[in-house]
């Protein structure tokens, strides 16, 4: 006779919405957007924080959360974040957080003995600057990485391998996701700090609400780039938890590109900016192409939803409604 293999004791994390599901940086794009997802598909038992409640960088308020509160799932969503130039002016900060953050929280996840599953996100940034395109899984660790973020992607880097090596030695099950480019409601609009889109929506609708002639845009528009809504990275995490249980990471893109241009004229028709778009080729481009290879969880079954201009409508709604309407 075969040797029967038993069943897993435990339910899918989809049939277990009684479960208790910490969700770390819950007021950010990407936290925010998983709690939104998880309370509509009915989970009862959300736990957040703030960084005034709990503050992640500190080991000792970390593991008295987890030993208080004894969550079964963690989605760590929790990071510094910045642009070109807050990386570039504050490299200490950016290293040292991200690996305070991520340490404290997978090790009391570890610790405190209740954590079923933990999933850790990541960014595009921990490639290497001149890797293959669209890129794999395969190519992290694989050549230099872009000098401007490199302290950020470093510690990103240290959390997928922290990740694996609690599965290797301690058989948490801790998996690691790498979304794209992200936009969405909750994003950051900082005249200084914001990424592309962000601050292409910003531009275009201080300059309709000046009457401005034209708005100026750096570069020659060619540069191809991939975005991804929020939402539907909130729905790859969900998926993930529910179906991943892997020692690499997992790349999660919409697979298609745009080039900078035709994203630059798609937030002026969005905005419903009447002026000229003015292209400065005396600016850099920046990278020529940033795809991610996302074919592992595309034939894993998950896709995205959202297409770029109705994303993009709902982002202006939010920011319109949100950030402009704060101001006033």
């Amino acid at each position: 006779m075969g040797t029967v293999t038993p069943a897993d004791p435990h339910p899918a994390f989809l049939a277990d919405k009684g479960a208790r599901v910490f969700v770390a940086g819950h007021r950010g794009l990407v936290g925010s957007a998983v709690l939104r997802r998880l309370l509509a598909l009915g989970f009862t038992d959300v736990v957040v924080r703030t960084h005034a409640e709990l503050d992640l960088t500190r080991q000792a308020a970390v593991e008295a959360f987890f030993a208080a509160e004894r969550p079964r799932y963690v989605v760590l969503a929790a990071a510094k974040v910045g642009g070109i130039h807050a990386n570039s002016a504050f490299p200490a900060d950016f290293i040292a957080a991200n690996l305070q953050i991520q340490t404290n929280v997978v090790d009391a996840a570890l610790r405190c003995g209740s954590v079923r599953k933990l999933l850790f996100l990541g960014s595009s940034c921990i490639y290497p600057k001149f890797a293959p395109q669209p890129i794999p899984e395969g190519s992290l660790l694989s050549g230099p990485l872009e000098p401007t973020n490199e302290w950020y992607a470093v510690a990103k880097i240290a959390g997928i391998k922290m990740c694996q090596a609690y599965r290797i030695q301690h058989g948490l099950d801790a998996v690691s996701a790498m979304p794209t480019n992200l936009y969405g409601p909750q994003d950051n609009f900082h005249l200084e700090n914001s990424h592309v889109l962000p601050a292409l929506i910003r531009r275009f609708h201080e300059a309709k609400a000046t009457d401005a002639p034209e708005v100026v845009v750096w570069g020659s528009g060619s540069p191809l780039r991939e975005f991804l809504h929020v939402d539907d990275l909130a729905d790859a995490v969900i998926f993930l938890m529910d179906q991943y249980s892997g020692l690499e990471h997992v790349n999660v893109g919409s697979g298609s590109e745009v080039t900078i241009k035709e994203l630059a004229e798609l937030v002026k028709e969005v905005v419903g900016f009447q002026g000229k778009l003015v292209w400065d080729s005396t600016k850099p481009d920046g990278t020529p192409r940033k795809l991610m290879d996302s074919s592992k969880i595309h034939g894993m079954g998950w896709k995205p939803k959202v297409p770029l201009k109705e994303g993009l409508v709902e982002t202006y709604k939010w920011y319109v409604e949100s950030v402009i309407a704060d101001k006033k």
